[in-house]
């Protein structure tokens, strides 16, 4: 039975794994992404930031400042080790204060699937009411409802799918902007805070 205790869902006691297996993929479609969609010099928070490796740094080298949240205390170590002054906390998606501040943007890659479906959608609104009106969050989950375990941690994911996902954001005051595929077919969705649409393009028929 897996830790209830363990907010880091398995990821604290595999470190040493993830480091090993975890690819740049993705990593300069995110930083092309900040650089085309947030100010410069942008605060972004990067929630569930594990090492830092291979996303926040991707994004600290284009001149953003990231500020980084996940919830295993040796993500966290390394992730201090890896990016020297960047800000970083040890605490869950779901009931983390993200350093009780609004950014320009924020991206959460790899992690939203991990959760429960009610810890899911707690973590969208702790991530909406972070993101300052006007700015951008990138969420990587698969596109379709979907169910695995993961290889690493033997724990269960969960993507609830981008219809279900677009509809919580929607009630967040959210909205699509874009649909995305990295060079490793993983998909993202791009939303903007406070939108002036009601109307998000029609999902089924978005080109990606």
């Amino acid at each position: 039975m897996a830790d209830q205790s363990d907010h880091s869902e398995g990821w604290n006691d595999v470190v040493s794994e993830y480091k090993q297996a975890r690819s740049a993929v993705g990593a300069r479609m995110v930083a092309t992404w900040a650089v085309d969609a947030l100010p410069d010099g942008a605060e972004v928070i990067d929630v569930g930031c594990g090492t830092g490796i291979p996303i926040a740094a991707a994004l600290a080298a284009e001149g953003l400042t990231v500020f980084g949240v996940d919830a295993s205390p040796r993500m966290v170590e390394e992730f201090e080790r890896n990016l020297p002054g960047m800000p970083v906390r040890c605490e869950a998606a779901q009931d983390g204060d993200y350093f009780d501040r609004r950014f320009d943007g924020a991206v959460c890659i790899g992690l939203l699937f991990l959760l429960e479906p009610d810890d899911q959608f707690t973590s969208l609104r702790r991530l909406a009411a972070a993101i300052r009106p006007g700015g951008r969050l990138l969420l990587s989950v698969p596109a379709e409802p979907c169910e695995w375990h993961d290889a690493q941690t033997g724990r269960k994911s969960q993507s609830l799918g981008h219809a279900a996902y677009l509809e919580h954001l929607r009630s967040l005051d959210m909205r699509l902007t874009a649909l995305m595929i990295d060079e490793g077919g993983n998909d993202y969705i791009d939303a903007v805070k406070n939108a002036d649409s009601t109307v998000d393009p029609d999902i089924d028929g978005w080109e990606k």
